[in-house]
């Protein structure tokens, strides 16, 4: 074993980790040192501890959960989970105290006990090493997202954390190891995995309509800049805007890439190899700082900053050959679009923009065929919880199911549809498509988390065998 991966693994055990190491988890810059990719070489050749993938822990029949971050995503999580019988929202924490008030009201509404209280800005720390709580639900600017994933694991905490699981490779190799190590789970709640039409064509790709995949397409295409990056009251500190000049390349990419890996397997038969990827220069950001500094001095500190380019392309090869491209663009004037796109040696399906469409030809089928489709390849899940979902709200419904699908397992026994693998190979594509861009679009390597498991490893299971037993509560919603 190597002397770098000794000193990792030690670390980890004392409860440091890399960010007790001195690397920055969100000052500075970000960027992918040769220093790291040497490290993810020699973890890479290394073995796993233990595999996650297909790892069903013990059940846990009533789900304690504590949630951090009760921002604009959080304060929903804590609605949507106050439905899910066989839960129990015993811990809410924020920076700051009015919005864990506001959650306690939340509960209160649903008719849920109030849940212990933690704020200010260590307040995560507190609640992930309490002894009453199973699962440490995180929704937290990025830059918390991997040191709150690893004090929950290591304090024997299931982790279930918003995109992205980490920003550095050093970061995502920590969470994989912690997770090995702990044998906890470290799902990250990328939500589009479970949207009705990425389901089905995960279905249909699964039975084979689509033939043989030979690219999938995917992206995330949404006009921020003035609605929420430069507005003072839409993110704490400004921690989205200022993201958006310390990396350079996909900043977003998990929308695209999850459902696409899913159906491509990933991981399970197939891994991600290499990538490559190019970047526009910025042409709206810097310009609309200058405008927003002249109205209001607030925002002299974003003038002239390393903006990355409005939009960013990223072609991802894997090893059985087969493409995956990946686009990223908050800053333009585009309509929204979160690119959904497999191509097969029989067939495709497109999303984004609308309608939804499926061809095995050179037109599209029509839309009686399409709603056979429907009928015949949505999976289980979506027959089971659907309409529930839909009602419950969040996303149309993919937040609900996605929610309701973890704790079903967790209370089961059964193995997660995301497990740390997952999350550490698609949060990847930050970091080394930044690298990839700075370099001017050289390929760069993409580390195989699972260390050669992917090869043996089964695809994501689509049936509900073994649980379907969580119910729903009917709450009036005002």
């Amino acid at each position: 074993m190597s002397t770098d991966r000794r000193k990792f693994l030690r670390n980890i055990t004392l409860g440091g980790g890399l960010l007790a190491t001195g690397i920055p988890s969100f000052a500075g810059s970000l960027a992918t040192t040769d220093e790291e990719v040497e490290r993810s070489s020699q973890f890479e050749s290394g073995k796993q501890s233990f595999n996650m993938c297909g790892y069903a822990a013990p059940k846990i029949p009533t789900v304690r959960i504590g949630i951090v971050g009760l921002g604009q995503r959080g304060s929903g999580a804590v609605e949507r989970l106050s439905y899910i019988d066989g839960v129990e929202i015993v811990a809410l924490c924020d920076k700051y105290a009015d919005r864990v008030a506001k959650a306690q009201k939340t509960l209160e509404k649903a008719k849920r006990a109030k849940a212990k209280e933690y704020s200010g800005e260590d307040g995560w720390k507190a609640l992930c090493e309490s002894n009453d709580i199973d699962l440490v639900y995180n929704v937290t600017p990025w830059h918390l997202h991997t040191p709150i994933n690893l004090l929950a694991m290591k304090n024997g905490r299931h982790a279930a954390t918003e995109v992205n699981a980490g920003l550095t490779i050093d970061q995502c190799w920590e969470l994989v190891e912690t997770s090995e190590k702990t044998k906890k789970h470290c799902m990250m709640l990328e939500n589009c995995c479970y949207d009705f039409f990425e389901l089905l064509t995960l279905n249909m790709a699964r039975q084979g309509l689509f033939g043989e995949l030979v690219q999938g397409e995917g992206a995330y295409i949404h006009d921020l800049s003035k609605d929420y990056l430069f507005n003072k009251n839409a993110y704490a500190d400004m921690w989205r805007l200022k993201q958006n000049y310390q990396l350079h390349g996909n900043l977003y990419p998990t929308h695209g890439l999850g459902p696409i890996a899913q159906c491509m397997n990933i991981n399970r038969g197939d891994k991600m190899d290499h990538l490559v990827s190019m970047s526009t220069n910025d042409f709206t950001l810097n310009n609309l700082a200058k405008e927003m500094a002249a109205k209001d001095s607030f925002f002299n500190e974003f003038v002239d900053k390393p903006y990355r380019g409005n939009m960013n392309t990223t072609m991802i090869r894997t090893s059985k050959g087969k493409n995956i491209m990946l686009q990223h663009d908050v800053s333009t004037l585009r309509p929204y679009s979160r690119l959904h796109l497999l191509s097969g040696t029989k067939g495709v399906a497109q999303k984004y923009p609308g309608p939804e469409k499926i061809a095995f030809g050179h037109s599209w089928i029509k839309k009686e065929e399409l709603d056979d489709l429907y009928k015949k390849y949505t999976p289980p899940i979506v027959k089971h919880i659907g309409e529930i979902a839909k009602e419950v709200g969040g996303h149309g419904g993919m937040d609900f199911i996605m929610d309701w699908r973890l704790i079903d397992c967790l209370r089961n026994g059964l193995a997660l549809d995301q497990d740390v693998y997952d999350a550490a190979a698609w949060s990847s594509i930050i970091p080394l498509s930044d690298r990839s861009v700075d370099k001017k679009s050289r390929t760069v390597d993409i580390p195989d988390f699972t260390r050669g498991a992917w090869k043996t490893n089964a695809p994501v299971n689509l049936t509900l065998d073994g649980g379907a037993t969580t119910t729903v509560r009917k709450v009036e919603k005002k």
